[in-house]
């Protein structure tokens, strides 16, 4: 689908969409709690569809019924413990979350079960579940040349677990949802520096919410995980997502003003401290009842270490792109594994519309200040590239003309319809 965004100011209130990490993690512990449970605030996009239907495949049973603004309540009972049908198949879409958090549960009882995905998933790795699933019960056949589709036989056991923590923090949450099942006592230990550990902040809170008991240390790389555990059903309610309020903070700072609610303070999110970097590059943000309210500034470069935080790579680097002087940002080659190589679509993209861009192997430099032209550029099929283009077209001289619009749809359905009544102008 092609948009063509035509520049023109943008302000006004908006709420901000519920995190889809959060809802990842409570879908799936309401799923594998014994009875029911009631997920509040739902956005059903494409990744949290192919996580409903993984859970429904091991088991579970989803209803959901509408909410105001698109959103839904699931009613879901749960499974207790998550076992698919012999030769079942797990279809991930195209959700790399989805695909590394059901892999540890689909391999508790494995029967000739098969897992695939479509786009770049097959290109996410999976060497460190290959790797601990072969050590503790359960034959992995896959294809030598990429990642899917996948067959898991087997039954996964309790034990000793070492993963990396610099290549995604979903091998971690995967084995922390389904070890707490099994009949014995595991550890994790993460063997090299721990990236992105606010994630795991997350699936601990959810954990904890659920009834499950981890004993994990400060710095999140060692993990004691009890077995013989059950999930406690509950009813959850899914806070807003930072993630995707940084799309509307930083139109706000570059045409708004935006006011952005519905967000937690003191949230796990890692991509809250988007906010901060925003106030340290000049942006005049200011706190309200339930959020952020996000006036037009003038921008300055500075330098970002998004190792904890890299989803947020995308706007930052439209900010940075109409920032004066240089803004670095670093730590973020795990990027090159996403939906697209993110930091190579975002040099291609802001490059075309006029931006000085320099790609390096863990990050970009970016020397800000140049006008924007506006031009034909693509999302690469990624969700987060497309709404960083829809940001930056509010400061473009000329439309922006974008190919891959409906990428959004993997996250933020109601993005362009929430874009429009904001004041964006689609042609």
């Amino acid at each position: 689908m092609r948009q063509i965004l035509k520049p023109h100011p943008i302000c006004g209130e908006i709420v901000a969409p519920p995190s889809k990490s959060v809802s990842h993690r409570m879908v799936m512990a309401a799923a594998l709690a014994k009875g029911e449970s009631t997920v509040h605030h739902v956005l059903l996009s494409e990744d949290l569809k192919a996580t409903c239907a993984a859970m429904e495949a091991l088991g579970a049973h989803i209803e959901s019924a509408a909410e105001s603004r698109g959103l839904v309540t699931l009613t879901i009972r749960g499974c207790d413990r998550p076992k698919a049908a012999a030769g079942a198949t797990i279809y991930c879409r195209e959700s790399g979350s989805t695909l590394r958090f059901m892999l540890p549960l689909a391999g508790m009882h494995a029967r000739d079960l098969h897992i695939t995905g479509e786009g770049r998933l097959s290109e996410r790795p999976l060497g460190p579940f290959r790797e601990n699933f072969t050590a503790h019960g359960v034959q992995w056949t896959a294809p030598e040349n990429r990642e899917l589709p996948l067959t898991l036989n087997g039954g996964l056991q309790p034990g000793h677990f070492l993963l990396p923590g610099n290549l995604s923090s979903q091998f971690i949450t995967g084995l922390l949802f389904a070890l707490p099942l099994l009949d014995g006592d595991s550890t994790i230990d993460v063997i090299t520096e721990m990236e992105s550990a606010p994630y795991v902040a997350i699936t601990l809170a959810v954990l904890g919410q659920a009834g499950i008991v981890v004993d994990a240390s400060a710095d999140f790389r060692h993990y004691r995980i009890a077995g013989g555990q059950h999930y406690a059903p509950g009813v959850f309610t899914v806070e807003g997502d930072y993630s995707q309020a940084a799309f509307w903070l930083a139109i706000g700072v570059l045409s708004g003003p935006v006011t952005c609610r519905g967000l937690l303070f003191d949230s796990a999110q890692g991509d809250a401290r988007v906010v901060d970097w925003m106030r340290e590059m000049g942006g005049d943000i200011t706190r309200t009842a339930d959020g952020f309210c996000a006036r037009p500034s003038r921008l300055r470069g500075i330098e970002m270490n998004v190792s904890q935080c890299p989803d947020l790579v995308p706007v930052l680097a439209v900010l940075a792109a109409a920032a004066s002087g240089t803004s670095r940002i670093v730590g973020a080659g795990r990027l090159r594994l996403k939906e697209s190589d993110r930091l190579a679509a975002m040099t291609t993209v802001l490059t075309a519309l006029g931006a000085d861009v320099k790609e390096k192997p863990e990050g970009l430099v970016i020397r800000g200040g140049r006008p924007l032209k506006g031009g034909r550029v693509s999302s690469f099929n990624d969700h987060r590239v497309a709404m960083a283009l829809a940001t930056a077209s509010t400061v473009c001289a000329a439309p922006v003309v974008l190919d891959g619009a409906e990428a959004v749809q993997k996250s933020y359905p109601q993005f362009w319809e929430d874009f429009v009544k904001m004041g964006g102008q689609l042609a």
